[in-house]
């Protein structure tokens, strides 16, 4: 053979393997067979089953296969689609931080499987399981491109079980095509799968993932073909009744009360891409308690929805407008009120309903309607809180949406003025994304309007990205009216026009030690329109980021500041009661550094730290914050995380040392019986809040929670509120 016609193979060979890497696919073959979901893949069809192999490294490098082998096979039959994993590595180390559902896929080693069932790029939905066969789910949008479309608070029924054999170990996942929402008659589904190996530091992927884009980007999938074409993604009527009976004492009015709450919630399936779920008199009472923050700024702080009602196909709702200062509808209005001394207080929410999913290919509907109760004693009145979402694809993986938002009373209160009757808010968003994910961004425009007042309202922006493995970019800028109002949004302040841009270099270098570093320079600038357009604020930011091949961090990093707090600010950040607030009507220059590390969160013992030391306002600032945790595989975890902040003022203002100290314990005894407590110190919030929640699941989706909140003032140690639950919850398929 001659060398020329050697160097043509080779070449061919070369480019064919290429080509295939790029457009990965595997046929799900049918069958009729009920196995048993016990790990072992003893089974006579796995043995001829197709699926996912040849994995591609991510990390540390994306440039070769995976040095640790994972065989994946998939069947399908009329109900169910079932999948087969078996996982090698370099010994029999596997480390899980326990057995709750639902763990977060890099503090151990796993496996999780997307699915875009309607092969749009944009939607998908996620199954994992490790070697304990501890499972988890996880709803996707916004095309995978960051962790905001990153949902785990979704919950589906589906059964999966594991078994270790020394340095390698098998899984079987039996998930209900009920479980997933398609096309009838769909032959094809896009797909992608990863792999984090904690032994070796290695993660990988089956179907190529540049280094510098999120791991679960939908950009980036090959395809599963189905050998017979799916039959109507049919979900049976879901009804999940609760039963709660509640003790509580509230120690600052001297009140007790005991009662008895009834309710429940319904998932109806709407054709083959719709869900109709309906809520009556709904408990929120087992939901993890929030985190408490310490907050340095005057803006509030938005926390994560947690509650189950909200979760399904929550992007259609709450993806519109800029996430952090102009996002018109945040869940977590509805169910909060203020009472008449201006505190945050629950509103009872008496019912609701919400239609969401896919109408046919392109486009995809969200409608919500929720009743909130009316309390005469604090003034709060009954409101009704609609939305209404619609979104079309457009191009390969963008999309236009509109929405319409609407928060009206329809009594004569007395406490209600005619400006607080009702809040409309209308807006639409087009929502960037290429095919290669390199180029994203989103351009929005929305309108509010109040009784007697329509003109103007307007809040504007404007977001692009590109993201590439050596140099990221992005600007944002924002436009809020100071008369822009949506009641069920989250807007951290109106009257600003804001831009921020920023622009990082990464590097790669060929070192054992170092996988990359990064260099950034990131802007951040205010103006006051109502002010001739004044400079009210600024942040300039430069960072520099090291990533160690063991997955640790270091960062460094600079900020110049410049405030102006104008003369309706009334601003302490120490948050003292009855301080002298910072002279308004000035602007305060100052300066800051920080350094922080992080270890590999895969450790037995791991942590983070970060500490900040400069000029604050017109006084300085000394800030550390870590946290501690320790695993004892896989029964429990313990952390410790610490917030602290010595922020010295010259006289007569206020100067203060505020700790937030947050212990945790989390045991699992088994896959079913689970135990967490919680405390949280705060002096600046001046509570000490306990929440220990036991919670056994006896049965699919199904949940006896025992849950006990104390809570304390901390100035002079007395207590504040007190409570304990049990509720009691049942998935009921009909």
């Amino acid at each position: 053979m001659t060398r020329p016609f050697c160097a043509f193979v080779f070449f061919f060979h070369t480019l064919f393997f290429f080509c295939q890497t790029e457009k990965k696919s595997f046929v799900t073959k049918h069958i009729t067979e009920t196995p048993v979901i016990d790990g072992i893949l003893d089974e006579s069809f796995w043995k001829t089953a197709d699926g996912p192999h040849d994995f591609q490294q991510f990390f540390p490098s994306d440039s070769i296969l995976a040095e640790q082998p994972t065989d994946i096979k998939m069947v399908v039959s009329d109900t169910h689609l079932y999948i087969g994993i078996t996982v090698k590595s370099v010994g029999d180390q596997w480390i899980t931080p326990s057995l709750k559902r639902d763990f977060r896929a890099s503090t151990g080693d796993s496996m999780s499987l997307v699915f875009d069932t309607f092969n749009d790029g944009t939607n998908a939905f996620l199954f994992g399981i490790n070697p304990y066969g501890v499972r988890r789910e996880v709803l996707i949008s916004g095309g995978g491109q960051d962790l905001r479309g990153f949902n785990d608070s979704w919950d589906v029924k589906w059964k999966g079980e594991s078994k270790i054999y020394g340095d390698y170990y098998t899984a079987e996942m039996a998930i209900p095509l009920t479980s997933f929402k398609f096309r009838e008659g769909e032959t094809k589904w896009r797909f992608q799968c990863y792999r984090f190996d904690l032994q070796t530091n290695e993660r990988s992927v089956w179907h190529k993932v540049p280094q510098g884009q999120f791991l679960v980007n939908l950009a980036f999938m090959g395809d599963m073909h189905f050998e017979k074409p799916l039959g109507k993604s049919r979900t049976p009527l879901a009804l999940i009744p609760y039963i709660n009976t509640i003790s509580e004492k509230d120690f600052v009015t001297d009140k007790s009360d005991t009662n008895l709450k009834f309710g429940g919630d319904a998932k109806v399936a709407i054709g083959n891409g719709m869900n109709l779920d309906v809520t009556i008199n709904p408990d929120f009472s087992n939901v993890e308690v929030d985190d408490i923050i310490t907050n340095l700024t005057r803006f509030e702080v938005g926390l994560p929805e947690k509650r189950q009602f909200f979760i399904d196909n929550s992007d259609l709702f709450g993806s519109f407008g800029g996430s952090r200062d102009a996002n018109p509808f945040f869940s977590r209005r509805i169910g909060i009120a203020n009472d008449t001394a201006g505190n945050s207080i629950e509103n009872r929410i008496l019912g609701g309903i919400r239609l969401s999913g896919k109408l046919n290919e392109d486009w995809r509907l969200g409608v919500l309607s929720i009743q909130t109760d009316e309390d005469l004693e604090n003034e709060i009145a009954s409101n009704n809180n609609t939305m209404l979402a619609l979104q079309k694809k457009v191009f390969a993986r963008s999309n236009v949406s509109m929405f319409f938002i609407n928060r009206q009373s329809f009594k004569d209160y007395d406490f209600i003025s005619r400006e607080e009757e009702y809040n409309r808010v209308l807006g639409m968003d087009y929502n960037l994304a290429s095919k290669d994910s390199k180029w994203s961004g989103k351009f929005y425009a929305h309108k509010s309007f109040q009784p007697d007042d329509n003109d103007g309202n307007y809040s504007l922006g404007t977001f692009l990205s590109r993201t590439t493995k050596y140099l990221n970019m992005f600007t944002d800028l924002i436009y809020i009216d100071e008369d822009f109002s949506s009641d069920l949004g989250f807007i951290r302040r109106t009257d600003v026009i804001k831009s921020a841009t920023s622009i990082e270099k990464v590097f790669w270098p060929k070192s054992e030690v170092i996988n990359n570093f990064n260099l950034s320079l990131f802007p951040i600038i205010t103006w006051r329109p109502s002010l001739d357009y004044k400079k009210t604020d600024h942040d300039i930011i430069l960072t520099s980021e090291i990533g160690f091949q063991n997955q640790s961090e270091v960062s460094f990093g600079f900020t110049n500041s410049y405030t102006f707090l104008t003369a309706e600010d009334e601003f302490d950040p120490t948050d003292t009661e009855g301080a002298l607030t910072l002279p308004n009507n000035k602007g305060y220059h100052f300066n800051s550094v920080n350094v922080s590390y992080r270890t590999n969160s895969a450790s037995m013992l791991s942590g983070m730290g970060k500490s900040t030391i400069g000029r604050f306002f017109n006084g300085d600032i000394f800030s550390v914050e870590g946290k501690l945790t320790l695993r004892l595989q896989p029964r429990a975890q313990l952390s410790l995380a610490l917030n602290y902040n010595k922020i010295s003022l010259p006289d007569p203002y206020p100067s203060a040392d505020l700790w937030l100290i947050s212990p945790k314990v989390d045991i699992t005894f088994s896959k079913s019986l689970f135990w967490s407590t919680l405390v949280q110190y705060s002096n600046q919030g001046d509570n000490l809040g306990i929440n220990s929640r036991l919670q056994w699941r006896f049965a699919p989706l199904s949940d006896l929670f025992i849950v006990y909140n104390d809570n304390y003032f901390v100035n002079q140690f007395s207590p504040r509120y007190r409570s304990i639950n049990l509720k009691f919850t049942y998935w009921l398929n009909i």
